[in-house]
C-alpha cells in the first residue's frame, strides 16, 4: 500500500521535473519570432534522454520522461542566430509505479488531461566558451510561463552532435503540486533536470 507520505514524495519529484519537449505542435513553434525551417537538425530520440532528480527528506529520487522532441536550427559560427524549440509529453512520465504516474495527471499536479504538453522556446543563445553555450527562453508548464537560462555543452562524433546540460527547476513556480501539496517540508521545491539530446544535421563545431 502506498502511504500519503510516499505518494507526496514521489509525485512532487516527478511533477517538478517538467522541462520542455515533443508533439506534432512543435512543428509550429516560432523561436525568436520565426518558424523553424525544414532544414532543422533532426533529434535522434533513441539516443536522447530527459531525466530529473528530486529529494524526499534529503534523499534523491529519480524519474524520466519517455516522449519528447526538439527542433534546432544552429550554426556554431553564428550562435546568436540559433533557434531552439523543445517540448515534453507530460503523460510520458516514468516513475516505475503506474498508480503514481496516473496520479500525476490530476489537476493538482500536471493536469495533463487538459494540458498535456510542456514547452520551451528560445529567445537568445550566446557562446560562453569552446563548445559551450547559454540558451535563454520561456518555459511553459501547466499554463505558467517563466524565463529560464540553460547551460549547454556540445560534442560531435560520427556525424552526431550531442547537447548535454542540467538546470534547477522550482516546481511551485509552475503550480506543480498545488494546494495541499505545496508544502516543501517533505519534497523539495527545487528539482535537478538533466538532458542529453543527440542531433543529426548540425554543422561542424
Amino acid at each position: 500500500m502506498i502511504t500519503p507520505a510516499l505518494r507526496h514524495a514521489l509525485l512532487g519529484l516527478a511533477c517538478s521535473a517538467s522541462l520542455m519537449l515533443a508533439t506534432p505542435a512543435m512543428a509550429q513553434a516560432k523561436p525568436n519570432g520565426n518558424s523553424l525551417s525544414a532544414s532543422s537538425a533532426q533529434l535522434l530520440s533513441a539516443q536522447s534522454e530527459l531525466s530529473f532528480t528530486s529529494r524526499q527528506m534529503g534523499v534523491p529520487v529519480d524519474g524520466r520522461f519517455k516522449r519528447f522532441d526538439a527542433k534546432l536550427n544552429f550554426d556554431p559560427k553564428k550562435p546568436e542566430a540559433a533557434q531552439v524549440a523543445f517540448a515534453i509529453d507530460l503523460n510520458s512520465v516514468a516513475l516505475g509505479a503506474p498508480e503514481l504516474e496516473a496520479e500525476l495527471a490530476k489537476a493538482a499536479w500536471f493536469d495533463s488531461k487538459k494540458l498535456a504538453q510542456a514547452s520551451f522556446i528560445s529567445s537568445a543563445v550566446k557562446a560562453t566558451g569552446p563548445a559551450r553555450f547559454e540558451v535563454g527562453g520561456k518555459l511553459t508548464i501547466k499554463g505558467q510561463t517563466r524565463d529560464i537560462s540553460v547551460p549547454i555543452s556540445l560534442s560531435q562524433a560520427g556525424g552526431i552532435t550531442t547537447a548535454t546540460g542540467a538546470f534547477v527547476l522550482k516546481r511551485l513556480e509552475f503550480k506543480i503540486g498545488d494546494g495541499e501539496w505545496a508544502d516543501t517540508s517533505m519534497v523539495a521545491n527545487e528539482v535537478q533536470v538533466k538532458f542529453k539530446l543527440a542531433f543529426q544535421g548540425v554543422a561542424p563545431l
